[in-house]
């Protein structure tokens, strides 16, 4: 039910394109835009070629980070993020995190799922292509990743239990909780800085869970 509410939400915000051309990927683009792509049959049994582009230089919390897709290189929707964009035989949809893509994936009608292809000059299209050339490299970055997620969050969930076990209901009937840990500023800085490389390096991967990555937001 919920879903179904977010998707047609999302999918009122979707508003026509002005059949501008895609502009090619540069390499000084690699910090603020994600660029997807995704071929799918049409009714006449044609192939047609889908492109999500993302300029999210600025952070999603603006309110103005927009998802421009592109039927066969031209613009032909625009959409504020999250976004939901209808196509032959499903949606595509688009979300961001702090740190970058978080979803960009095909949704069947039957509710299958599957993420676009990200274009090979972008920052997450290397990442792939890092995964597929070299798969150990790739899973060790991605478990340090994950490692350094875990320890920036766990200081963060006990400042969080900390002040609700003080308040009066809870405190009576649980007893109340002092953190046992006392970080330094400096450590906090430097658990904090891990964990924004840690969710920048999932983002690449459209990796995100709402507490770990949620967390370090």
């Amino acid at each position: 039910m919920f879903e179904e509410w977010r998707r047609r939400r999302a999918a009122r915000r979707v508003r026509e394109g002005d059949g501008r051309a895609l502009q090619r990927f540069r390499w000084w683009q690699l910090p603020g835009r994600a660029l997807f792509r995704l071929r799918l049959p049409s009714p006449s049994g044609a192939q047609v070629d889908y492109a999500v582009d993302v300029r999210h230089w600025q952070n999603q919390g603006s309110g103005e980070v927009e998802a421009h897709l592109y039927l066969d290189d031209r613009q032909h929707a625009v959409s504020k993020l999250p976004a939901a964009f209808p196509v032959e035989g499903g949606t595509i949809e688009v979300a961001m995190s702090c740190f970058g893509i978080k979803r960009c994936h095909y949704v069947t009608t039957d509710g299958t799922e599957s993420q676009l292809l990200p274009d090979p000059r972008s920052a997450e299209g290397r990442r792939a292509r890092l995964d597929r050339e070299h798969p150990v490299v790739s899973r060790g970055i991605g478990l340090l990743s994950l490692i350094l997620l875990l320890i920036g969050a766990c200081p963060l969930l006990l400042q969080i239990v900390e002040p609700v076990s003080q308040i009066p209901p809870i405190a009576q009937r649980f007893g109340s909780f002092e953190s046992p840990i006392q970080p330094p500023l400096w450590l906090n800085l430097t658990l904090g800085a891990s964990a924004a490389v840690a969710g920048v390096e999932r983002a690449l991967r459209l990796r995100y869970h709402w507490l770990l990555d949620g967390a370090a937001n």
